[in-house]
Order: structure tokens, then sequence, then C-alpha cells
């Protein structure tokens, strides 16, 4: 099950986060609307309602939930970047996954935003300084600082984690009605 569920492995930190890992991961966030819509696109109504595992999310709340995400996260940077520290707003995901919005819209509409949310963010950072990807925020859940430099990897992790689910979803047999 944890294959299933962690189908690239869990997000690990490397000891010293280099520059040139940086790019690789602001490279793969700036390119995950392009492979993200690469594979759905064209995907039918009842392709789109695939699993990538038992009790998980079908490909469609996994598109609305990687915009849901991504948004989040874009909003904690920019906390970040001009408060000093500040305790970030976690937010019930599975509670939005099962929103009207994530089970009936089509995936176009969060293809769209991620489109554009990622062109910003991407261009935010590669816009940072040394210093500010040292910025932490906390998360209230565990009293953990993440510095934003180890979010970029914790969220080219994330769309690969979640590109790799869709990947399985789509060779599933097992789609929700």
């Amino acid at each position: 099950m944890d294959k299933l569920r962690y189908p690239i492995g869990k997000f690990l930190k490397p000891e010293i986060i280099t520059s040139q890992t940086l790019m690789q991961w602001i490279d793969s966030i700036e390119s995950f609307p392009e492979r993200l819509n690469k594979e759905v696109s064209g995907l039918t109504e009842r392709e789109l309602h695939k699993q990538y595992r038992p009790e998980g999310w079908t490909i469609k709340q996994l598109v609305h939930h990687c915009a849901d995400s991504h948004m989040n996260s874009f909003i904690r940077f920019k906390l970040a970047l001009t408060e000093e520290t500040p305790i970030i707003k976690p937010y019930f995901e599975n509670l939005w996954a099962a929103l009207p919005d994530a089970n009936q819209l089509p995936t176009t509409s969060s293809l769209d935003l991620l489109s554009g949310l990622h062109r910003r963010w991407t261009s935010l950072l590669k816009s940072l300084s040394a210093e500010d990807l040292k910025r932490q925020f906390i998360h209230p859940e565990t009293n953990e600082r993440t510095s934003l430099e180890t979010n970029i990897g914790i969220y080219a992790w994330h769309g690969n984690h979640h590109l790799a689910h869709i990947v399985n979803a789509k060779k599933s047999d097992d789609a929700t009605e």
C-alpha cells in the first residue's frame, strides 16, 4: 500500500541544498502544469474518475488538489517573504477534495489556474536571494519551521508525487461512479 501511496517515495531533504539542486527543483515546478496537462488531456470523464489506490483520490480530485495545494504554497511563500516567520494557515485537504468543485468541475479550470500560478510562482522563485531562501514559516500543527529553500524541494516533489499517482490511476481498472 505504501508503494501506491508514495510511488516516488517520501520527500527526503538533502543535507546540503545546492544552487544546482534548487534550479532543478524550480525547473520541475515550472514544468509541472505542462506535464500535468499532458497526462490528463483527452481523458474521458470515466477515466478522470479512476483512482490511484483503493480509497484514494480520483484523477480529477488530484488535479484540483494540486491547484488547491499549490495556491496555498504560493501564499505561504509570500507570507514568509513579507512577515517575520509567520504561522501559516493549514487546511483540510481531504475535505477540500470532497467539495463539489473538486468532483464536478472540469479539470481545465484547475489546469488553467496552475498554468498562470506556476508562471508567477517560478518568476518569484527565480528572483529569490540566498537570504530570502533561508526565510521560514511555521506550521501550527507541528510547530516545525520550514525554510523556503526546503519548501521548493517539497513542492517539486509534490508535483512529481501526484503525477505518478495519475500515471498509476490511468493504468487502473477502478473508477468511482
